[in-house]
């Protein structure tokens, strides 16, 4: 079975494939001090305490933190005699194009984002990923990844807020009752909520107009689902987009060796 492994940078997400469906998810903080001892008993315990039976035959990495991208490739050798394949490195290929000015590292989770949006939806989508930062993908006709937009993180902005103002409390982010807040908490949510609805429509308007060409907008990530509650922005919600995408580019490196 296939060990897929997103690591962001505030949480990492393991799930187990079995070819067909994920079997079981965890997610834990990431931390790059972590050893793949560490991991490994992690891991395994979760495993025994859930019943789960199951022979760890293969390893992919996506990962935004490079520090912890060498303890994960050690779990894979020491623990699963398997050499993981990590996104962005030259051996991992991918079923796209990457179209951006020559010498750009792009983030390996949007390009997994992009490689799971073009098998899912097909081409011409803005993908939107709320994340530590929130990110704007954009997919071509074709499936190749052609750009984006990054901006600040919800959480983070509401930190940055938080931390700035000795006045202003942390609140966590929900959807307000009315824009108008009557207390501290209600403005801070509602200035935060509504101002990402406009960045989120402005930046898809602007993107789209750009593009000259119809597109859909995909929303993934931790904070998405509370964005669907607003006014229409996205066509599509998908709760593990990156993690598909992990199993499309593991297929399709397979596809390649056996070629």
């Amino acid at each position: 079975m296939l060990l897929a492994i997103d690591c962001g940078n505030t949480n990492t997400v393991f799930s187990i494939w079995d070819g067909t469906e994920f079997i079981t998810t965890w997610r834990t903080a990431t931390e790059w001090q972590r050893t793949a001892d560490q991991y490994y008993v992690w891991l395994s315990t979760l495993m025994k305490l859930q019943g789960v039976d199951a022979e760890i035959t293969d390893m992919i990495i996506s990962s935004t933190v490079p520090r912890v991208v060498w303890n994960l490739r050690v779990l894979g050798d020491r623990y699963f005699n398997t050499r993981p394949m990590v996104v962005g490195k030259a051996e991992c290929a991918l079923p796209i194009d990457v179209r951006v000015d020559e010498g750009t590292a792009v983030g390996p989770d949007r390009l997994v984002n992009t490689v799971a949006g073009f098998d899912l939806y097909g081409g011409d989508l803005i993908i939107v990923d709320f994340g530590t930062a929130t990110t704007f993908d954009v997919c071509a006709h074709d499936g190749a990844y052609i750009g984006g937009v990054i901006a600040p993180g919800v959480n983070l902005s509401l930190e940055a807020l938080h931390n700035a103002a000795a006045a202003l409390p942390h609140v966590d982010i929900s959807k307000p009752q009315a824009v108008i807040g009557t207390n501290t908490v209600a403005c801070m949510q509602s200035g935060v909520f509504w101002g990402y609805v406009g960045l989120v429509r402005e930046i898809c308007a602007r993107i789209k107009a750009e593009h000259g060409r119809k597109m859909r907008v995909i929303s993934t990530g931790g904070l998405a689902p509370l964005f669907q509650q607003a006014e229409t922005l996205f066509d599509e919600y998908h709760d593990d987009l990156t993690m598909h995408g992990l199993t499309v580019i593991h297929k399709y490196n397979k596809e390649l060796v056996s070629e």
